[in-house]
């Protein structure tokens, strides 16, 4: 499997990824894959890169720039991530993920925020203390991981195509 950016052949790619693979969950809304795009126009996906396996695209992951109200330095939101469903529980989300870390790392980042379930995303090392919050949605959703061993504190406001639904 390879890990690499996405290139302008892959971008339709990626979208119908993203639907099918939010489509049955019952936190997608159906935006997910338009958000990406959004993000793209908007100048606001800072990183996005695919998981490829046999010249097929199984996986992606979106980083874009993240606002946290208390905290110094250059913060980054991942998502969305998506993984072709043949290939879910096989580690290629994780590794999509560290690898999107790293690179965001060695550009300096102080670190990354999500949204989601802590049974998933903290064996990738996210965290949640509680000192996060997103509007009013539950605080242990609100993740994150440090670059720079420096922890948030605050509200965190997402590139403007992610906020659009957001409580």
């Amino acid at each position: 499997m390879l890990i690499r950016p996405e290139t302008d052949r892959d971008i339709n790619l990626i979208r119908a990824l993203t639907d099918v693979a939010f489509a049955p969950m019952p936190y997608g809304d159906g935006t997910e894959g338009a958000s990406i795009d959004q993000m793209r126009i908007d100048g606001d996906l800072t990183l996005s890169l695919v998981a490829e396996d046999g010249g097929e695209i199984i996986g992606h992951v979106a980083f874009s720039p993240a606002q946290i109200s208390e905290a110094t330095g250059d913060w980054y939101g991942m998502g969305p991530i998506s993984v072709r469903a043949d290939r879910q529980k096989q580690g290629i989300g994780t590794r999509l993920a560290h690898e999107g870390l790293a690179q965001l790392k060695t550009r300096g980042a102080a670190g990354c925020v999500l949204i989601g379930r802590p049974a998933v995303y903290g064996p990738m090392g996210f965290v949640s203390d509680s000192n996060l919050t997103h509007g009013k949605l539950d605080r242990v959703l609100v993740q994150y991981i440090t670059l720079n061993d420096v922890p948030p504190k605050g509200e965190v406001t997402f590139a403007p195509a992610l906020q659009q639904d957001d409580p």
